[in-house]
C-alpha cells in the first residue's frame, strides 16, 4: 500500500526525483498519466499527459483554470460565482497529491494516475478547491490535540447498458427477477467476476478495500475502506474508489452508478462515514478513562446534530438526492443519534472502547468525498470546542419517533446553507456565496425540466 496523501506543495522536485522514478522502477514507462481533478462536485476533470513527460507533472505542475470550481453538476459554467471570464479565466497551479500515483489496471494501455490538488501563483491554497476546507479542519483538529481515523462505506449500482431515452435498469444478479436479496451469497457469486476485478484493481493501486456486501436491492453492492489515520487520505481514496469501481464496471460492459436514489422502488446508495479522534499517541480519545471519552463523544455528537442544517447540502448535494430521504428507506431523515441503531442519522456502533466512533450516515455516494468529511469533522469539533449537549440517544425506530427532521427539498437545504453563520465562521463567507450559487442554479434548472410524468398525465 503506498503512504498516506499529503498536501502537494511541498519539495516538488524531490517528489519528481523519487516517487514517479519508483513508480516506473515498478511499472514502467505508462502511456499517458491521467492527472484528476475533483471539482466541487466531485467530478473529476483532468488530462491525459505523455508518460515521458512524468517527472514534469511533478517539477513544474499542470496549470488548470481556476473556473473549474465554478462548474455545475454538468460542467457548465455558473456564471453567478464571478470567477469565469470575467476574471480573465485564470490558470490556478495544479501539484500532485503524494501517494496517490497509481497504475490504472482497467486501462487498455498502459497507464497512470494521479491526484492534483490545487494552489495560487504563490503556492498559497486556492480555497475554492474542497481539499483545502478539508485540510483546513485537520489542521483545526490537530490544533485540539486530535488526529481523525476515518473510514467510507460506498453504495453503488451495477447497470446493464442502455440506450438513449430508454430508463436504466439493475442487475438482477441471481434469478433475474427485481426483489430485495439483502447481503446474499448468491448475487456475489453471480457478478464475482466484475467485483474480484474490483477487488484486483483496489489491491494493484493500494486502496485499502476492505468487505464487499450484496447491499439492499437487486444489483447494489457496498465496498467499504479500512479506517485511516489520514482524514485527507482517506477522502482521496473515497474518490479514486469510485473511479476504479466505474472504470471496471465499464470494461464488463456495465455501467456503475453512485446515484443517490435512482430507483423509486429500491434503496438508494449511501456514503456513510466513521470517524473517530485519535490522541496523537495511538490511541482513541472516545475511549478515555473516567467518562472524559464519553464526553468527547457526547460532545463530537451534539455538534453534528446542531450543525447538520447548515452542513445538509455538503451531505445531499444534488436534487435526486433529497429523494432518498424518505421514511423506512435505509435512510435517515430525522436529526438523531443512538447507540447501534441503524435508523438514526449519526450511529455509535457497537464494538470495544478501543474502537468507539461515530458513524455518520446521511450522505449519499455522489457526494464529494472531501466536503462530506469536512463537514463532519467541523460539526464535531464545534461539538467539543463548545460542549454541545445532544439530545437523548434514540432506541428503536427513529422513523416513528418524533425529532426535527432533514428537509426532504433541495431548496430548503440550499436556503440554510446561504443563511448559515457556522458556514461563514468554518468555511469562509466567499466559499459559502459561490457553492450555494451553484446549488441554487442546479435547482432551478431542475425546477423548469419537465418530467415524463407530465407529459403521461396531459397529454
Amino acid at each position: 500500500m503506498q503512504g498516506p496523501a499529503q498536501d502537494g506543495s511541498g519539495a516538488p522536485e524531490r517528489a519528481a526525483g523519487e516517487e514517479a522514478a519508483s513508480y516506473i522502477g515498478r511499472h514502467g514507462v505508462p502511456d499517458v498519466v491521467e492527472v484528476l481533478l475533483p471539482d466541487t462536485s466531485g467530478v473529476l476533470r483532468g488530462k491525459w499527459v505523455p508518460g515521458t513527460g512524468m517527472a514534469k507533472i511533478w517539477r513544474d505542475g499542470v496549470p488548470m483554470p481556476r473556473s473549474l470550481f465554478g462548474l455545475d453538476i454538468w460542467g457548465r459554467e455558473v456564471n453567478a460565482t464571478g470567477i469565469h471570464i470575467e476574471t480573465g479565466d485564470k490558470d490556478g497551479l495544479c501539484r500532485p497529491i503524494p501517494g496517490t500515483l497509481r497504475p490504472v489496471p482497467w486501462s487498455p494501455r498502459p497507464a497512470a494516475q494521479v491526484l492534483l490538488t490545487m494552489h495560487q501563483d504563490d503556492g498559497s491554497p486556492w480555497m475554492l478547491d474542497p481539499r483545502h476546507q478539508l485540510k483546513r479542519q485537520v489542521a483545526r483538529a490537530a490544533a485540539l490535540g486530535f488526529v481523525p481515523t476515518v473510514a467510507f462505506e460506498l453504495e453503488f449500482y451495477l447497470l446493464k447498458p442502455w440506450a438513449p431515452g430508454e430508463v436504466p435498469v439493475p442487475i438482477f444478479p441471481h434469478t433475474g427477477e427485481a426483489r430485495q436479496n439483502m447481503y446474499s451469497m448468491s448475487d456475489l457469486d453471480a457478478c464475482a467476476p466484475v467485483l474480484h476485478e474490483m477487488r484486483a484493481a483496489a489491491e494493484a493501486q493500494g486502496l485499502p478495500a476492505d468487505t464487499v456486501i450484496s447491499e439492499a436491492a437487486p444489483g447494489q453492492f457496498e465496498i467499504n475502506l479500512y479506517h485511516r489515520p489520514d482524514a485527507l487520505a482517506a477522502a482521496d481514496e473515497a474518490i479514486l474508489l469510485r473511479r476504479l469501481i466505474d472504470g471496471v464496471a465499464r470494461k464488463h460492459g456495465m455501467r456503475a452508478t453512485f446515484m443517490a436514489k435512482p430507483f423509486t422502488e429500491f434503496a438508494g446508495n449511501g456514503m456513510h462515514v466513521h470517524i473517530s479522534l485519535g490522541d496523537g499517541a495511538g490511541g482513541n480519545a472516545f475511549a478515555r478513562p473516567e467518562g472524559e471519552g464519553e464526553r468527547l463523544l457526547r460532545h463530537a455528537a451534539g455538534g453534528l446534530l446542531a450543525t447538520m442544517k447548515d452542513t445538509l447540502l455538503f451531505y445531499v448535494p444534488s436534487y435526486n438526492g433529497y429523494r432518498r430521504l424518505v421514511p423506512a428507506s435505509y435512510a435517515p431523515t430525522g436529526i438523531s443519534w443512538g447507540f447501534d441503531n441503524r435508523s438514526v442519522a449519526v450511529r455509535v456502533p457497537n464494538g470495544p472502547p478501543a474502537a468507539r466512533r461515530l458513524e455518520h450516515r446521511i450522505a449519499g455516494a455522489e457526494a464529494h468525498p472531501h466536503l462530506v468529511m469536512a463537514g463532519i469533522l467541523a460539526g464535531m469539533l464545534e461539538g467539543i470546542e463548545r460542549a454541545i449537549e445532544p439530545p437523548p440517544p434514540l432506541t428503536g425506530d427513529a422513523f416513528q419517533v418524533e425529532t426535527e427532521r432533514l428537509s426532504p427539498f433541495m431548496g430548503e437545504a440550499v436556503a440554510g446553507f446561504l443563511g448559515s453563520d457556522f458556514i461563514v465562521r468554518t468555511f469562509g463567507e466567499e466559499y459559502q456565496r459561490i457553492y450555494g450559487v451553484m446549488k441554487r442554479e442546479e435547482l432551478a434548472a431542475f425546477e423548469r425540466a419537465i418530467l415524463p410524468l407530465e407529459y403521461d398525465t396531459y397529454l
